[in-house]
């Protein structure tokens, strides 16, 4: 049928848009090129490099977070998750007890595996002045708490990762130590935060081994320079001028404070929680500010 006039280039015209508009609803379901984020896809960005940072073997403690396993607890898990980032070699093979630095910081941190009693505390602490800490979750306790691992977040705190059920971890097989490891990810991340590439063995107990363990699930072990023992509680001989004496003796440009949220099972007493306004007054008062363990990474 032959088609003349203006009647006629109507018709073409009309043809060739439908034409367009077809072929852009196909591109659209089709999905186009693949623009999702690489968060969204699975990956996650490398960890920067930087020096490493001095180890200390150091005394393993022992918390009243330890804990074992319950009669008939099914053993956690590895969750199927993303592919781990490759720890930088600066990083690898170590525990690190301070952060590679000469500027006058301290990195406070808070380790949780029993209860929360101290965190509210803490945190209003931590807010009133302006600090930001990193805090250290077992699964168990981000599991048994979502909205304590809430709070934290919303503070601006980091987050890191405790493992799943806090054992002693120079006991474990390498598939054990990768189940707590990604266990605890799972729960973690479960709960609303992202813990990694952070990790804190539970009580301090590792070895070459277990290190390498967790590298290769894509983390930095993390240790501490000093433990206040704040932990030990009253009932322990601790008290909170003494948990802060620790602190301040140990301070030094990247040092890395241990303390806990949970009270002491025997007492009741939380006496990091107590010592932590002094504690951070003191430190100020010397010349020192705060950074959580985001500094290890530039």
């Amino acid at each position: 049928m032959r088609l003349s006039g203006r009647r006629g280039w109507w018709a073409i015209a009309a043809a060739v848009l439908i034409a367009v508009v077809t072929a852009v609803g196909v591109l659209v379901a089709t999905g186009g090129e693949d623009d999702t984020p690489p968060q969204a896809r699975g990956t996650t960005s490398p960890v920067p490099s930087t020096s490493a940072a001095p180890t200390s073997a150091g005394a393993t403690t022992t918390s009243p977070e330890t804990t074992t396993q319950e009669p008939g607890t099914p053993a956690p898990t590895a969750p199927t998750t993303a592919a781990p980032v490759a720890v930088p070699p600066a990083l690898r093979g170590q525990d690190l007890t301070v952060l590679p630095t000469s500027q006058r910081v301290v990195a406070l941190t808070f380790d949780a595996g029993a209860n929360a009693a101290a965190l509210p505390s803490i945190l209003a602490t931590l807010a009133r002045e302006g600090v930001r800490a990193t805090f250290f979750l077992t699964g168990r306790w981000a599991a048994a708490n979502p909205a304590g691992v809430t709070a934290i977040g919303a503070g601006g705190h980091r987050i890191g990762n405790h493992s799943m059920t806090h054992p002693a971890f120079t006991g474990l097989s390498d598939a054990a130590v990768s189940e707590e490891v990604l266990a605890g990810q799972q729960a973690i991340l479960a709960a609303g935060a992202d813990p990694r590439p952070l990790f804190r063995f539970p009580s301090g107990d590792r070895d070459a081994r277990t290190i390498a363990a967790v590298n290769a699930d894509g983390y930095v072990a993390v240790r501490w320079t000093v433990d206040t023992l704040g932990w030990q509680g009253i009932s322990g001989g601790r008290s909170a001028q003494e948990v802060t004496d620790r602190a301040l003796a140990g301070l030094r440009p990247g040092e890395i404070v241990l303390m806990h949220i949970g009270s002491n099972p025997d007492d009741g007493s939380t006496l990091d929680a107590d010592a932590l306004p002094d504690m951070i007054a003191r430190m100020r008062a010397a010349g020192y500010g705060f950074v959580t363990l985001d500094a290890l990474f530039g």
